[in-house]
Parts: structure tokens; sequence; C-alpha cells
């Protein structure tokens, strides 16, 4: 395992599964994984408030798990390409605590 590759995990671990707001997270990444959406559509398709999203956006951005593109209303969430690369890290990380 790389440097990268074990400090992602790390990051992924303490971003998933070591916050409050991890299962909401985990929940955005899956949903991006499948397409991506803008805050609004992922707010309604994940039961959430908008502002709520607004502000997991920020953290999973400002760690370079998402990035976007457009401006204002129609800026569009996908994953990085880091985390593309290394989602089958998320997916282990999802296994461990999956089943707590």
């Amino acid at each position: 395992m790389s440097v990268n590759t074990r400090s992602l995990k790390y990051l992924l671990g303490w971003l998933i599964a070591g916050t409050r707001g991890g299962p909401t997270r985990a929940k955005i990444i899956e949903a991006l994984k499948e397409t991506p959406q803008n805050a609004n559509q992922l707010a309604t398709l994940l039961k959430m408030d908008y502002k709520t999203m607004r502000h997991h956006f920020e953290v999973l951005e400002k760690n370079k798990i998402i990035t976007s593109v457009g401006d204002r209303y129609g800026v569009t969430y996908f994953l990085s390409q880091t985390m593309e690369d290394n989602y089958v890290l998320f997916e282990e990380i999802m296994k461990k605590i999956g089943k707590k």
C-alpha cells in the first residue's frame, strides 16, 4: 500500500467512521458513485436538509473526496479522481463498520 493510499484510507476512516456526520458522508459518496448530482438533487434523494448537505459537501470537497463543476445553484458534485481510483478503500471501511 503506497503512502498516499494509506493516508487516504486513514482520512476516509476518519471522515466515515470517526465523526458524527460519517453515515451521511457515506451516503453522499455512494450516491455520487452512481451519478453526479447537485446539492438539491442529493438532499431530495437522501431526504436531508439542503444546508446539512452543503456542510458535508464542504467537508468532503476540502478533503478532496469529491469535486464540483459549475457555480452557485448549478454546482454539480462528483467523486474526485482519487476517490474513484480508490473506491475499494471506501468499500472496505463500509464493510468494517457496516454490521456493528
